[in-house]
């Protein structure tokens, strides 16, 4: 059974959801053969690539509201996020595109280690402040996983897997995702946002139960 999860490594609700999804899997009898798939999909693609700029005060003006509103808001994300072992500092944080991100985590999923290098670049933006946004970050913390680092900076140089990504992009408005997380089951069952655990459980049973039924 494949799991496809279309998600941003900037995206505070695709971390917590991945926690939550993990959560189900741990609680899936069946979790051995289950297979999950990160997807890209850019969350503000619209922003130059190699500029970035304060999360907070942006995300206020694009809103038209006070910072301390929007404070406020993340405040909310935050507790939400520290209840599935999450620590965010998200006022401090920094936005900038991730399209060689979403790059490098093809590079990861040809390499058979996709789901590690998703988490560490997860880790790395929410809860260690470091740049997810530039060569030299993605390349050193693609070594951290176990990727060859002069593979990573050629992958990232000549752009070989943008198409890969920008089809993500593409398959995730076909099938309707309009924001993510986006959890989508054997291309016939989905979920549209940080669903709680006992939710994603449901889905992981009903995709089963209907992949296998039992004889009469």
């Amino acid at each position: 059974m494949r799991v496809e999860v279309w998600s941003d490594v900037v995206c505070p609700w695709c971390y917590i959801g991945k926690r939550r999804l993990e959560a189900a899997l741990e609680r899936f009898p069946h979790r051995d053969e289950v297979e999950v798939v990160w997807r890209s999909f850019q969350l503000d693609p619209s922003i130059p690539e190699g500029e970035t700029h304060e999360t907070l005060p942006a995300l206020a003006a694009e809103y038209g509201r006070p910072v301390e509103d929007m404070r406020t808001v993340m405040r909310h994300v935050e507790e939400t996020a520290a209840g599935e072992g999450l620590h965010y500092d998200l006022a401090a944080g920094v936005s900038g595109n991730t399209l060689q991100a979403h790059e490098l985590v093809h590079l990861a999923a040809e390499r058979g280690l996709q789901g590690e290098l998703e988490e560490r670049l997860l880790h790395a933006h929410f809860e260690e402040g470091r740049s997810v946004f530039d060569v030299d970050s993605l390349a050193a913390l693609a070594v951290e996983v176990g990727l060859d680092e002069a593979e990573a900076r050629a992958a990232l140089a000549d752009h070989r897997y943008r198409p890969a990504v920008l089809d993500d992009a593409r398959t995730a408005q076909a099938l309707g995702a309009t924001g993510v997380p986006f959890f989508v089951v054997d291309r016939k069952y989905g979920a549209a946002g940080a669903q709680p655990a006992d939710l994603l459980l449901q889905v992981l049973e009903r995709a089963w139960a209907d992949a296998h039924p039992i004889a009469v």
